[in-house]
C-alpha cells in the first residue's frame, strides 16, 4: 500500500480553506490505496478508464463519489451513466447528447464540466473559446433535460514556467467569470477545475475551485 497519509491531510485542510473540493485521482491504483485514502476520509476519486472504473466501483463502498476524468468516448457513456458523480473534460455537444440519453435511461441527472484547451502542447482536448460559444449556443437552442453544465475544466502546460501556467489559469478563470455572469438558462457554472499535483497552488491561487491530485497522495504510478 503506498498513500501518503500526512500529505493528504495538509492537501484536504489547504483545500478547504479555499473552498476547494479534492479529487484523488486514482487512475491505476490499487483497490486497497482507495479503500485506505477512504478509510481517512476521503470522498472524491478520479478514474481515466471505464472499465478500470467500473472494475472498481464494484468493490468499493457506494458513497464514493466517482469523477470520470479521462476523454471519455461516446459508446462508453452507457456504462458509467447510473452511478458517475461527476464527468470532467465534455468538448463535443454529440458527447453532451449521448450523456443526455444515457442519463434518462438510467433516470438520473448527471452534473458534467465543459474541457477547455489552454495548454500549448496540442496533444490535450479541449475547446477553444470559439468553440465553447458555438457549444453553448447549441445548448441553447436545444437544452438538453438530463444534464447539468455545472462547470469549466483544463489543463496547463506542463512547464516550469510558474507564470505561464498562471496566465493560463487566469485565461480560464476570466472565460469561467465571463460565462457565470451571463446566466444562461441550464449552464449553472459553480466548480472551475485546475490544477494537478505540480502546479494546484498556482491554481488555488487563481480561483480553482477543484484540483485533482495523484501523486502527491499515491506516489509516481510506474
Amino acid at each position: 500500500m503506498n498513500v501518503n497519509a500526512a500529505a493528504w491531510q495538509q492537501l484536504k485542510d489547504e483545500t478547504a480553506t479555499k473552498g476547494c473540493t479534492l479529487v484523488a485521482v486514482s487512475k491505476t491504483k490499487p483497490v486497497e490505496d482507495i479503500r485506505a485514502l477512504y478509510d481517512l476520509g476521503q470522498r472524491d476519486f478520479g478514474e481515466n478508464y471505464v472499465q478500470e472504473l467500473l472494475d472498481k466501483q464494484a468493490q468499493l463502498p457506494a458513497d464514493i463519489r466517482w469523477h470520470f476524468i479521462g476523454h471519455l468516448q461516446r459508446n462508453k457513456v452507457k456504462y458509467i451513466a447510473p452511478f458517475v458523480h461527476l464527468i470532467h473534460g465534455v468538448d463535443s455537444y454529440k458527447l453532451l447528447e449521448e450523456i443526455d440519453k444515457q442519463a434518462a435511461k438510467n433516470k438520473r441527472f448527471i452534473s458534467v464540466l465543459l474541457q477547455i484547451h489552454i495548454a500549448q502542447e496540442e496533444t490535450k482536448f479541449g475547446l477553444d473559446a470559439g468553440e465553447l460559444a458555438t457549444l453553448v449556443q447549441s445548448w441553447q437552442l436545444q437544452p438538453l433535460a438530463n444534464i447539468r453544465i455545472c462547470g469549466l475544466m483544463g489543463m496547463a502546460s506542463f512547464s516550469d514556467n510558474q507564470q505561464l501556467v498562471r496566465s493560463e489559469f487566469h485565461t480560464l478563470r476570466q472565460l469561467f467569470d465571463q460565462y457565470r455572469q451571463r446566466q444562461l438558462p441550464g449552464i449553472e457554472l459553480e466548480i472551475l477545475s485546475m490544477g494537478m499535483s505540480g502546479d494546484y497552488t498556482i491554481a488555488l491561487e487563481e480561483g480553482s475551485t477543484l484540483v485533482r491530485i495523484g501523486s502527491l497522495l499515491f506516489g509516481l504510478r510506474s
